[in-house]
């Protein structure tokens, strides 16, 4: 069989888990009861094996997909020569956190009749494991070895004959409506009525989060404001509901090369993503999330030593992540191997010390206080980062070559100790070392303007004494206050990577050189946003405006973006759809505003020289009491 292209794919899901379903009809991953959870249907990695749920015409068909207005609820419409028929799909959003996500499948006949099939054939446990399937008076229930799922139906569905799973033909009259409801670990009983109760519930939910912005203030303007709302949809499907942990992205070993070896597992929080994501979601005005990842920040500094702090965690905070092939799957498009767990969670990234402390900055300047007990953690890392700053790391692309002194790792340590120095300085009578932490940011300053920058290139480059390797990392130079936006060093690593790393279309590859990996690195759709912030930051607006909406067009027709983009065929590639991408949609949008005015007044950007604490800010709170 078959494999679709990613664009092709819509996401749905409830905050604990997310599925794809296609274009054509057919939910090809879902991962249950969590998002890092073994996969219940895998076709996406393994069309033949992995397993699928569809609800598709028999006929011929032409389809298109969309999603309800300012929600996470998908819609199917199919055309075929004698009927249409549209299929709304959805996972309810339910007070009880302690009931595992359900699927529901709505089926309605505009225009008929309309011969329908129905294919039902989970595979659990990443397909190692094929369910019996017996019938049941409300439809069908698989059953494997641990695991249970049950699919309730008003169609005539019936374990097949030939092989596993159960199939359903209708034929369905115009007008006709029909149910399909997916429960795991336990069944649902067949309630139409409680169905669209719980539709209707939904797409309330969504559209209360969202916000309605008729006629109140838009951070975002007109121009890009849909794209905005679509952004923070998925960054929202993304974040835990129990933990407020972001996903990075709901897949696993969708490849940046089809048919190469890079392929990772992105279904865990990976905190290098948190302080744009708090700048996100505080300035559309989604302050509590925004608020539970400064926590679950905080919550990471304080269970593990500095020097022991890892990259990235599964959703629910553990970091037992060990790295398993499945060598069972081909892998899509028979990309191999298909991996679970990320040996990035042992790798040593000091860029994260940066990205800890920016974040718990930013929720302090948008309202958000450390508590007295939280500021012996902060500080506890700041001295770290004065210890281990000169330490070699993986850096931010968790290169599994040897590791390097990577240049934006120190940009990121010097921000450590700015911001810290910052809370330190503004906050009243709090412990800390200020002047060796002034003597050590000066340090790392030093080092970085004497080592990482190449006066050839007239660039900052990939890793200290490189004189010509350069890395899209360092685009964020400006965006974090290290140097200003037209300060030469900017200007000429920003020409660099429009000369050496950008595509003609907007795209941006993220580095030169080696990164222990065979195979083509794709351009990476965070980076091409970065290099929009650079530009926007520079005053060059109508290039970055240009460049903005350059890779605006790379979006699916949802809306939805991935890792990566294949530069030949301007397929998307990597996991789908991605946060760091949507994260970097949404900062791009708010940079490019601000820089043309055409959002409404918001908090000025990172690094800017208004980027600072309000006098009237609340730095560390004495009570240790939660607001």
């Amino acid at each position: 069989m078959k494999y679709e292209r990613l664009e092709e794919y819509g996401a749905i899901g409830d905050g604990n888990t997310v599925a794809l379903v296609g274009r054509d009809g057919s939910i090809d991953w879902c991962p249950l009861p969590h998002v890092e959870s073994p996969s219940v249907f895998a076709a996406l990695l393994d069309a033949d094996r992995g397993g699928r749920f569809a609800v598709r015409p028999r006929q011929s068909f032409e389809s298109v997909q969309r999603y309800r207005d300012r929600t996470n609820v998908l819609e199917t419409t199919f055309r075929t020569a004698g009927g249409a028929a549209t299929v709304t799909d959805f996972v309810p959003v339910t007070d009880a956190d302690d009931r595992p996500p359900a699927v529901y499948r709505k089926l309605d006949c505009e225009d008929g009749p309309l011969e329908v099939a129905i294919e039902f054939d989970p595979r659990f446990d990443y397909a190692r494991d094929v369910p019996e399937i017996e019938s049941t008076a409300d439809g069908v229930v698989a059953t494997g070895d641990d695991e249970r799922a049950a699919l309730a139906s008003d169609l005539p569905l019936e374990p097949a004959s030939d092989g596993p799973g159960a199939t359903a033909t209708a034929t369905l009259a115009g007008g006709e409506t029909r149910w399909l409801a997916l429960g795991y670990g336990e069944g649902i009983a067949f309630e139409p009525s409680r169905y669209r109760e719980a539709l209707a519930g939904t797409i309330d939910y969504w559209r209360d989060w969202v916000h309605d912005c008729d006629g109140g203030e838009r951070p975002v303007g007109d121009r890009w404001h849909d794209l905005a709302v679509r952004s923070s949809l998925v960054l929202k499907l993304l974040i835990h509901r129990e933990t407020g942990a972001v996903c990075a992205a709901p897949t696993t070993s969708l490849p940046e090369d089809v048919g190469g070896v890079r392929n990772w597992d992105y279904r865990y929080n990976w905190i290098r993503d948190a302080a744009f994501t708090v700048r996100a979601l505080a300035e559309l005005d989604h302050l509590e999330e925004a608020r539970s990842y400064f926590r679950l920040c905080l919550d990471h500094c304080r269970h593990h030593d500095p020097a022991d702090v890892p990259p990235v965690y599964d959703l629910h905070g553990g970091a037992d992540l060990e790295e398993r092939v499945l060598d069972h799957l081909e892998g899509y498009r028979r990309s191999a191997p298909v991996r679970v767990g990320n040996a990035a969670r042992k790798q040593h990234q000091l860029d994260v010390y940066g990205e800890l402390i920016l974040a718990i900055y930013e929720s302090v300047r948008y309202g958000e206080p450390i508590r007295a007990d939280d500021w012996a953690v902060v500080r506890d890392f700041v001295e770290y980062v004065c210890d281990g700053w000169d330490d070699p790391d993986a850096g931010i692309w968790e290169v599994r070559s040897d590791p390097e002194q990577f240049v934006y790792s120190k940009v990121m340590c010097w921000t450590a100790l700015d911001r810290g120095i910052e809370l330190a300085a503004a906050a009243d009578g709090v412990d800390a070392p200020l002047e060796r932490w002034r003597a050590r940011r000066e340090d790392v300053r030093e080092a970085i303007l004497e080592r990482g920058f190449s006066e050839g290139t007239n660039s900052f480059v990939r890793a200290f004494d490189d004189e010509d390797t350069l890395d899209a990392a360092n685009l964020l130079v400006p965006v974090v206050g290290f140097l200003p936006p037209d300060d030469d060093r900017v200007r000429g690593t920003i020409d660099a990577t429009l000369d050496r790393l950008a595509t003609d279309d907007g795209l941006v590859r993220r580095y030169e050189g080696d990164d222990g990996l065979p195979g083509v690195d794709s351009p990476f759709v965070v980076c091409s946003f970065w290099l929009v912030t650079a530009l926007a930051l520079a005053g060059r607006t109508d290039e970055a405006r240009d460049r903005f909406e350059s890779v605006l067009e790379y979006a699916s027709p949802l809306g939805l973006l991935s890792e990566a983009i294949d530069e030949e065929t301007g397929e998307q590639r990597g996991n789908y759809p991605q946060a760091y991408s949507h994260i970097g949609l949404l900062n791009g949008a708010l940079y490019l505003a601000d820089a043309t005015g055409s959002g409404d007044a918001s908090p000025a950007p990172l690094g800017s020289e208004a980027d600072g604490l309000d006098s009237e800010t609340e730095i560390v709170r004495r009570s240790n009491d939660d607001e």
